[in-house]
């Protein structure tokens, strides 16, 4: 049975960061809906109703795109081991880029990962927990250091380039507004 709240319980909080991957949801008011696992050290929890996470360079920049035409975000937690659950966290979230105000004082937050591209800020509306006993166990070896070298190695000029080519606009031709 699923159980709702409306912020994140300290058990919830605790859950959430000790988990090595967690999924992100997103939608445009049309198109397709876009789900995205994430990885390595790029989420924080900066109080009951907000959550903040580091996007890192991709093939895609799905949910840029999608947060700009409405906000709607879910991120989503899976128990792997240990008890069961499910844990979601619901809310509007804005796209904050390194040309933003607000990037300077967030980007600290986070350890220096070549190819950060946004922070997305959500605040939540709803924590929903469930009970995930259909999840199976999964055991954490390493994250995968792919990601990283490949933006180490194309560097600054390398990623906005890619970024141009690549993550100005979502597969249904929405502005993500990365350049």
């Amino acid at each position: 049975m699923s159980q709702r709240y409306s912020e994140i319980r300290k058990e919830l909080k605790d859950f959430a960061i000790k988990q090595k991957i967690f999924f992100v949801a997103t939608a445009g008011r049309s198109g397709r809906v876009n789900i995205s696992p994430k990885g390595m050290d790029t989420l924080r929890i900066l109080g009951s109703n907000r959550v903040i996470w580091l996007n890192l360079t991709g093939s895609g920049n799905e949910t840029s795109a999608h947060v700009q035409k409405n906000g709607r975000m879910t991120l989503m937690f899976c128990a792997f081991e240990g008890k069961p659950m499910i844990l979601r966290f619901y809310g509007k979230a804005k796209v904050i880029h390194p040309r933003d105000a607000e990037w300077s004082g967030l980007i600290k937050l986070f350890p220096k990962i070549a190819g950060s591209r946004q922070i997305f800020d959500l605040s939540i509306d709803l924590v929903q927990r469930s009970c995930g006993m259909g999840v199976p166990f999964f055991d954490f070896v390493a994250d995968r250091r792919d990601l990283k070298e490949v933006a180490e190695k194309k560097g600054e000029e390398g990623i906005r380039k890619y970024w141009e080519e690549k993550n100005a606009f979502s597969l249904d031709g929405k502005s993500t507004n990365i350049v």
